[in-house]
């Protein structure tokens, strides 16, 4: 199952030490250089964490919630400014969309959320980013089985594509987005491929860290599917490591399983029983990771 990414901020101290997950990347990490995705520019891998939405009181509660998530009370925290701040409102919506991934629930009051976005958007930043958001609510959607709305998700995104400029900051989260509609609906694996380099590229220009980690996990992903496991282990550890500093808590439990697929026997395991610790500790969030955890053994 996929996983999503949305644009926030990050506050690397916020993550919680109580849950922190042993760090098992850089045993992982094959001794071998690994270069990144062929597309992505000639910068290192991982800029320095950084507020992708600010560094001011607000955005930093928001993005605690957030990480650890808290979806409701992030957005309960921006509902006063969403009532006529047209990139409040985007934010609040965003928010209630990643909801619905990571849970399956609160499909009405994402939607509710997104159409004022779209009735306060202004100018094509606005309307792409809110476009960008029903486009990926319509694929939350569908690849949980809720409801087919792939033509939707199709079309908004498209929608997305003719509003925002080829240098807009929402650029490389719509190509990640475009890329998930080809591996999971459209079943192409190459389209794919090429939309996630330039997601990746985009958000390594950008100092986008949140999203680098999620294109490190879909590019190891289709490593692994094409039997390249050192790339894939490489990719999959890269976006762990991101997500530990981050503190992206909510995040990290799939970053955990996605690795323990292309690890050693052992450490597979060992990974595993972490995810699955992690995976309790938030609840059954995200709920599509269950089933790939059932085996798991107990941690210890």
């Amino acid at each position: 199952m996929a996983d999503t990414a949305m644009p926030g901020s990050a506050d690397s101290a916020d993550s919680v030490s109580s849950a922190d997950p042993v760090d098992f990347t850089d045993q992982l990490r094959s001794t071998a250089p690994v270069p990144g995705p062929a597309s992505a520019p000639e910068v290192p891998e991982v800029p320095p964490v950084r507020g992708f939405e600010g560094d001011d009181p607000l955005d930093r509660a928001v993005w605690r919630l957030r990480s650890r998530g808290c979806w409701d009370d992030a957005a309960a925290l921006l509902e006063p400014h969403s009532v006529r701040h047209a990139s409040a409102a985007l934010r609040r919506a965003a928010l209630l969309v990643e909801r619905c991934m990571f849970t399956a629930t609160g499909w009405a009051e994402a939607e509710d959320a997104l159409r004022h976005a779209e009735a306060l958007a202004g100018d094509d930043d606005e309307r792409g980013g809110a476009a960008c958001e029903r486009g990926h609510l319509a694929y939350a959607a569908t690849v949980l089985g809720v409801r087919d709305r792939a033509d939707e998700a199709r079309s908004a995104l498209g929608r997305a594509a003719a509003l925002l400029a080829p240098a807009a900051t929402g650029r490389p989260l719509l190509d990640f987005r475009r890329g998930l509609m080809a591996e999971h609906v459209a079943d192409s694996p190459d389209a794919a491929r090429a939309a996630y380099r330039r997601a990746h590229a985009g958000a390594t220009a950008q100092g986008d860290a949140l999203l680098l980690s999620f294109t490190w996990r879909h590019l190891a992903g289709l490593a692994l599917r094409d039997g390249e496991l050192t790339e894939a282990r490489h990719g999959f550890a890269e976006s762990l490591r991101i997500r530990e500093e981050l503190g992206f808590l909510i995040g990290t439990a799939p970053a955990l399983a996605a690795l323990a697929d292309a690890a050693p026997e052992g450490d597979a395991d060992r990974l595993r029983a972490e995810a699955a610790r992690l995976f309790r500790l938030m609840g059954g969030v995200p709920t599509w990771l269950a089933d790939h955890l059932s085996a798991a053994p107990a941690a210890t």
